[in-house]
């Protein structure tokens, strides 16, 4: 059984705030880091992926819809993705990229002390982009995790890259945030469990990475890019009130 891992979500590309997470001691001293999906849809995919390959057995990889839908994107069997940035992002793949990617499990599950068995994905149990919140009633709660064991009574997950940790039905839910495209405050965010549950924060030089990531990545729009998701313009109700109506409540007042 595992007495601490660090999880980390929503990477989509940015390499200084994943390796300003990366270098954090209760990460390194982790027994593994799981990835819980979208890893490299962003502005420096290729370099986050050989980051991260490089770690080896210590990571532990998920995909998201958005991993998926850059590999669909490259293989022609979709014409378009909705984010901007993201065919950019395909296309800056090499072959064994895009191999890894496509051969990622949508779910993991862990036994981890303090907290049992515990089921990792990247939006629900059952899709890779449905939407639960902190604020999600339990009859949608109910609902997405219809098909899980009963024996899981702790749930990890992202999509939505704002981090929550509340109780539905006697679950333990985790949303660790996102470490690249953070909404509502700045920082790199991410999750350390076992025992119990610790939400993390890393600050890192926003100014720094800007320049960083403008000067390493060619996508045409990149300065403001990084510019409104580093410094995190997207206000938590913002991202609140976009993916309100997604999670099939009727009131999103």
């Amino acid at each position: 059984m595992l007495k601490r891992v660090a999880v980390l979500s929503d990477v989509h590309g940015v390499l200084p705030a994943l390796e300003a997470v990366l270098d954090e001691p209760e990460v390194r001293a982790a027994d593994r880091v799981v990835l819980t999906g979208d890893i490299a849809a962003g502005p420096q995919p290729a370099r986050v992926l050989d980051l991260l390959t490089s770690l080896g057995d210590r990571i532990a990889w998920i995909s998201g819809n958005a991993d998926r839908e850059l590999v669909e994107y490259r293989r022609g069997l979709r014409d378009g993705i909705p984010d901007p940035i993201a065919p950019w992002a395909a296309g800056q793949l090499r072959a064994d990229h895009l191999e890894h990617l496509s051969g990622l499990p949508r779910s993991l599950c862990l036994p981890l002390q303090g907290l049992g068995k515990v089921f990792f994905c990247h939006a629900t149990p059952r899709d890779d982009e449905e939407v639960v919140l902190v604020d999600s009633r339990l009859d949608r709660w109910r609902e997405v995790f219809g098909e899980l064991p009963g024996d899981v009574r702790t749930v990890v997950l992202g999509h939505t890259h704002m981090p929550f940790v509340r109780l539905a039905h006697g679950r333990l839910v985790v949303n660790p945030g996102s470490v690249g495209m953070p909404y509502g405050r700045t920082g790199a965010h991410w999750a350390l469990l076992g025992p119990g549950v610790e939400l993390r924060t890393t600050q890192f030089d926003i100014d720094a990475a800007i320049a960083q990531v403008t000067r390493d990545s060619s996508y045409p729009d990149i300065g403001q890019w990084a510019d409104y998701f580093l410094r995190a313009r997207a206000t938590d109700a913002d991202a609140l009130a976009a993916f309100g109506p997604r999670d099939g409540r009727t009131d999103t007042a």
